[in-house]
């Protein structure tokens, strides 16, 4: 199912993994496509029948009209559209929505609005971007306590532990 194609860039080898994804999407709105040939997502289109507002501080979920069939290994992460988030202050609550390889429903986007006027968001209107992406699946070995962890140069060093 899937297949890696190889193309030269700087020459140097660039693999691309490209995957069958199959898809319905709502036919009122356009089928999500790239814009571009360095584009990694495709944007993802607001399935309303009339306008929506989000007022200051509302969190809401916004129906794509979007169903995927992932091929397992592979998910789909769902991402705020910059533009919305500069000039309008729109960002997804959970930050990147996650679309597991298993799930068959509709995809809903968890819209923010951070900014203390109101939005309109418009049936049509492109509110999230989704980028198909291969992961691992960890298996997980128990250990007796932390100090059982390879050491490292960094060790607990957490949050700005290197500075500005």
């Amino acid at each position: 199912m899937n297949a890696d194609v190889t193309k030269m860039t700087f020459g140097l080898p660039k693999v691309i993994h490209n995957c069958k994804v199959k898809i319905y999407s709502d036919p009122r709105f356009p089928l999500p496509q790239y814009q571009s040939s360095g584009a990694a997502g495709v944007d993802l289109y607001a399935a309303l029948e009339e306008p929506q507002i989000i007022e200051p501080h509302e969190i809401l979920a916004i129906k794509t009209g979007v169903y995927l069939e992932l091929p397992e290994g592979y998910e789909a992460q769902i991402r705020a559209r910059s533009g919305l988030a500069l000039k309008h202050g729109l960002s997804l609550v959970n930050g990147i929505g996650t679309i597991d390889s298993d799930y068959r429903g509709e995809i809903s986007v968890i819209l923010i609005n951070l900014k203390n006027e109101a939005y309109e968001i418009q049936p049509g209107d492109r509110i999230a971007q989704m980028i198909i992406t291969n992961y691992a699946q960890a298996s997980f070995i128990s250990v007796d306590s932390p100090e059982s962890l390879s050491k490292t140069q960094r060790g607990e060093g957490g949050f700005g532990h290197s500075g500005k």
